[in-house]
């Protein structure tokens, strides 16, 4: 995948765009190289493309965070693109607290990413309030939290048995933010574990 690319690269990896099989934006090059090409900028404005989109650089990527929060709550497709943005997002900040230098415009989608996730947050307190205040907020924050280091653990670690989220899900609020710093020297599902029954 890339933001642009050049007739010139595209002609020399002797890659064609699959307008019928595919769509606008798609290239592929002939199979002894088993490589397909993703142009980004190219990919036509539509719901489908909307998380690749969230990939592009400049307005692009601008727009498609602003069609994103714009989608309505209970828009179908709404959360399944959160959920691959805020893994994005997970990767981006496992990269940065592990001395990776992100470029600017790495640092600036981690900012705008940011931003709709406290908005979620924020929507999942103001939820709690209509339910009861204090019972509400605590559990909006919970459940946010829980949802970021579960996230993040399986972006980590890959799938995580049932009964291992099932420990996960019954932490206090302190312990979850305790996991949420311990995960990132994590390995293994044995590493969490490990530290699960500590």
């Amino acid at each position: 995948m890339a933001p642009t690319l050049s007739d010139r690269i595209l002609e020399e990896c002797g890659a064609i765009e699959q307008v019928d099989n595919w769509s606008k934006g798609i290239y592929i090059a002939p199979s002894m190289y088993c490589l397909g090409i993703v142009v980004i900028h190219q990919l036509p404005i539509t719901e489908e493309t909307l998380w690749l989109r969230i990939l592009g650089k400049g307005k692009v990527q601008e727009r498609a965070i602003r069609e994103l929060k714009d989608l309505p709550e209970n828009h179908p497709k709404k959360n399944s693109i959160l959920e691959l943005v805020y893994g994005l997002l997970t990767v981006l900040e496992i990269n940065k607290k592990e001395g990776q230098s992100l470029d600017p415009e790495d640092e600036e989608l981690i900012m705008k990413i940011s931003v709709l996730y406290l908005e979620k947050l924020q929507e999942a307190e103001n939820k709690g309030l209509e339910q009861g205040l204090e019972q509400g907020l605590e559990q909006g924050r919970i459940q946010g939290e829980l949802l970021l280091v579960m996230r993040q653990l399986k972006r980590k670690l890959g799938n995580i048995p049932s009964n291992i989220e099932a420990q996960i899900t019954s932490l206090s609020t302190t312990q979850l933010e305790t996991l949420a710093e311990a995960l990132l020297d994590f390995n293994t599902v044995e590493d969490l574990l490990n530290w699960l029954n500590r």
